[in-house]
């Protein structure tokens, strides 16, 4: 019996959300995120698009291709509530949800045919609550198998519903660009193309000496998703691969008193949520990028596991400061702080004897529980550490946090 899988995509979410709560921006040409300094494209509206403004793009060439456009600030406490609404909808029709961001899920509807009927019956019925519940469109893919799936739900945007059978697999895929295949990424993309790889048959079909330079160990796996094949189940408890904050600054920076003040910034901005999601990291990285763009990246393990603001915040601390001891002069457009290798923080640690004080489902220092208790009630800004009062000047701080891009997805197997 072949699975019934839903890819759920909800429709240029962020605005269309701001639309529903105002009808004036109904029909305008809506962009989320902030117009100032050097802010992000957050959501474009579909009225937008048509002028070429897409989701991660900087406002500034955003307001250039549309002049016309309406920058609306982002509310991520609205978008996450009318995620909830949606999530609960999905929740109603199958408990194998495996959710990918605020606006997208993958459904195994499998179990649930002979009680709701057809895939696309069941599909057609989410959207229809969606719709009633939260005035919002969602655009659904129905396949045998996530990845298909994922690529029909965008093939006819907005408020689609496409219908992939195990029998047309190639029939759809093999027509569509090899931009179509998640995980390919725009820079990869645009070297598969340059080697004369257009579509997806295309990309299935050709040698192991063209694929090969492009792609090494991959090929195999790049070639099956090309044909459509993918064996990844649902995963209801898709593990956490990594959590991080960054920021990008309002201008470049180069002192190193500034630098030293945002990662210790960011650093408790990592470990705040970290604990929230009673999680401990036992590997602290650094992402560094220069007012040119080349990106850098330091990282060391940390033995035992943490979640301890101090302890994660001087490993992110000593990174930073020895990139910079080699890069003298830098000019730092971006920094940002990641933790990886995470597990659940109550699980007792390898070398403790017994368990640390909790807070919030994990291990805490007094000094970490409190800012957490405040900035919980007062908001993210309402308490720092003293040694980032007067140096986060070059901060960007109404930067929309914004999900990664569509059609982006960080690695072959995670989406």
């Amino acid at each position: 019996m072949n699975h019934a899988i839903l890819h759920v995509d909800m429709d240029a979410f962020y605005a269309s959300v701001e639309q529903h709560d105002n009808p004036q921006l109904a029909g305008k040409p809506i962009v989320v995120g902030h117009d100032g300094g050097r802010g992000v494209v957050a959501a474009a509206s579909y009225e937008v698009r048509r002028f070429g403004v897409r989701s991660a793009m900087p406002m500034g060439v955003a307001l250039r291709l549309c002049p016309t456009a309406i920058c609306v600030a982002p509310r991520m406490g609205r978008y996450r509530e009318v995620s909830r609404q949606v999530f609960a909808v999905f929740h109603e029709i199958t408990p194998l949800v495996q959710g990918l961001s605020l606006d997208e899920a993958y459904l195994d509807v499998t179990a649930s045919v002979q009680a709701l009927g057809e895939p696309a019956a069941i599909a057609r019925q989410i959207k229809e609550r969606i719709r009633s519940q939260t005035g919002l469109t969602a655009s659904v893919g129905v396949a045998t198998n996530k990845l298909v799936a994922k690529i029909a739900s965008d093939l006819e945007k907005p408020d689609g519903l496409t219908i992939v059978p195990e029998s047309r697999i190639l029939e759809v895929l093999d027509p569509l660009s090899v931009r179509r295949l998640p995980g390919l990424g725009r820079k990869l993309g645009e070297k598969v193309e340059t080697a004369g790889l257009r579509t997806l048959r295309d990309l299935r079909s050709a040698p192991d000496s063209v694929l090969w330079p492009l792609f090494g160990r991959d090929t195999p796996r790049v070639r099956e998703r090309a044909a459509g094949i993918d064996e990844r189940p649902v995963r209801t408890d898709l593990e956490e691969k990594s959590l991080s904050a960054e920021d990008t600054f309002a201008r470049d920076l180069g002192d190193p008193r500034e630098l030293d003040g945002q990662i210790c910034r960011l650093a408790d901005k990592a470990c705040e949520r970290l604990r929230r999601k009673g999680l401990m990291a036992a590997r602290v990285g650094v992402k560094i990028r220069c007012h040119d763009f080349t990106t850098f990246t330091r990282q060391r393990s940390i033995t035992p596991p943490t979640q301890e603001g101090r302890a994660i915040r001087d490993v992110a601390r000593e990174l930073l400061g020895r990139w910079l001891a080699e890069h003298h002069n830098a000019k730092l457009r971006l920094l940002g702080v990641v933790l990886t290798e995470l597990a659940p923080a109550a699980q007792l640690g390898l070398f403790e004897r017994e368990p640390r004080a909790a807070t919030g489902g994990g291990p805490a220092s007094g000094v970490d529980a409190a800012l957490d208790e405040v900035r919980a009630r007062f908001g993210e800004h309402a308490l720092r550490r003293a040694n980032t009062m007067d140096k986060i000047a070059g901060s960007d701080f109404g930067r929309c946090e914004a999900p990664a891009p569509k059609g982006r997805v960080p690695g072959w197997d995670e989406h």
